[in-house]
């Protein structure tokens, strides 16, 4: 197990008589490092949120990629999202485990403003939406049964009927999410107009960014750890959170996950590695050598049709990780998931790492996430598709990743077929797959706003 922070340090497990400076200078390991391309920072401190979808960063650090590209690295968790992000910035921490809306969000201004940048997607699915038991009773009420089972995926036009109820006793009907520009609050809103529940606008113009005006539930965030004490203590009814905090609510007997974000959006982009502008334009050759460590862990994590995740599990457990227990986790890292309690279902795909081009930062990803501010009022007026499509730009930096994947395959670790075909424009083809059927094309933001029955259209101002 590896928990140090500097060359030497690292150096002495392997050889501790040797002084660390001739270790580099002679020792049989100094070849890997020895290029004309030396990283510019050799030492970084990364940071992450105790969620299954650090995988890359944890495999990348146990399994010597980081070491085998002249890094030595300290993972370092950290309270929430938003200390996360400030630390980034000021330069404490050289880069970390993102949501994928929080480079998109400093960069438009939304909250904190700041150039960050991604140039490595960390994956693909991987959250769910849990409620009590309490309100999964009234839901199960008006949900198709099956062999005695609940019909997936589930609508959230079963929740309505809840949700009225509280209205009628004078009740607010309140759920979590992690952060305000997450995925976790995209897609619970996502599902919730879907069912046609009005998750409720953003309006910082008028300076109301709690996202509520005019809601029939109420969200808030809540950090991932404390989703399931929070819903027991009854402040929430239900929440939108990665792993493995949906599985604990079943492990713990208080909840039920209604859905994963697989069955709202299949495979959808989730975390991005975050890096400030100013870090990526000081350590190039750095960044390119972080980006390709992380390929390589996703490759391994998705390596034999999952059969390296028991052991990834194993590693995920450690309380300087992720610290649920292995059983917890492995319900969903393991290639199923646990909706009812005993109501497992094979669901291969809940966590993807690497294949279908998950590693890579498509524009059309950068640019969803900027369609759902737009359509909650975190983006205030209308932008025509070419701002969509500059701001993307700004943020997502493909040719990095291109030339840390070329290394890879010069270096036999990789094939050319791993990656997108080098001709790729940078937007996935159009798809139609989600919960309401809706076709989302990238190179037409506006047009998929237009689509959206509850949400602001081009022209809407609150």
């Amino acid at each position: 197990m590896r928990h140090s922070t500097l060359p030497c340090s690292l150096l002495k497990k392997t050889l501790a008589s040797v002084s660390c400076a001739a270790f580099l200078v002679f020792g049989s390991v100094a070849a890997p490092f020895a290029s004309a391309a030396e990283p510019e920072k050799a030492e970084l401190k990364l940071g992450f949120i105790k969620l299954t979808d650090m995988a890359p960063l944890a495999i990348a650090y146990e399994k010597g990629y980081f070491e085998d590209e002249g890094l030595y690295v300290t993972l370092e968790a950290q309270a929430n999202w938003k200390v996360l992000l400030d630390r980034v910035i000021t330069g404490e921490l050289d880069g970390a485990h993102m949501l994928a809306g929080q480079p998109l969000g400093a960069t438009i201004g939304f909250g904190t403003k700041a150039q960050i940048v991604t140039a490595f997607s960390m994956d693909l699915n991987g959250n769910g939406i849990t409620v009590s038991n309490e309100v999964w009773a009234e839901m199960k009420e008006h949900i198709p049964m099956q062999d005695g089972k609940p019909v997936h995926p589930i609508s959230a036009a079963a929740l309505k009927p809840v949700i009225e109820r509280y209205k009628a006793e004078g009740k607010p009907f309140n759920m979590g999410m992690v952060f305000p520009v997450s995925t976790h609050n995209y897609e619970l809103r996502y599902w919730l107009a879907a069912g046609g529940i009005n998750p409720g606008y953003y309006a910082p113009a008028k300076g109301d960014i709690s996202g509520t005006l005019n809601a029939d539930a109420l969200l808030s965030v809540t950090p991932p750890p404390q989703m399931p004490s929070t819903m027991e203590a009854g402040t929430i009814s239900g929440y939108s959170v990665g792993e493995p905090w949906n599985q604990q609510a079943v492990f713990k007997g208080i909840g039920v996950p209604v859905i994963t974000d697989y069955e709202i959006w299949k495979n959808n982009p989730e975390k991005v590695l975050g890096v400030s502008k100013k870090w990526a334009d000081a350590n190039p050759k750095t960044h390119k050598r972080l980006v390709k460590a992380l390929i390589r862990a996703a490759m391994w994590l998705d390596e034999g049709n999952n059969a390296n995740r028991q052991e990834a599990v194993e590693i995920l457990s450690r309380p300087e990780y992720v610290g649920a227990d292995a059983k917890v986790i492995a319900n969903s890292m393991t290639g199923t998931f646990e909706y009812e309690k005993g109501d497992k279902r094979s669901v291969p795909d809940f966590n993807v790492f690497f294949r279908y081009n998950a590693t890579y930062p498509f524009y059309s990803d950068a640019i969803w996430y900027l369609t759902q501010m737009r359509r909650w009022g975190q983006i205030t007026e209308t932008k025509p598709d070419s701002w969509y499509f500059d701001i993307a730009k700004q943020v997502y930096q493909p040719a990095v990743y291109r030339q840390a994947a070329e290394e890879l395959i010069a270096e036999g670790k990789a094939k050319a077929s791993d990656f997108p075909a080098a001709d790729e424009s940078g937007f996935r083809a159009p798809t139609h797959e989600f919960i309401d059927g809706l076709t989302y094309d990238g190179r037409k933001p506006n047009a998929y706003i237009e689509q959206m029955k509850i949400g602001l259209k081009q022209d809407s101002v609150l």
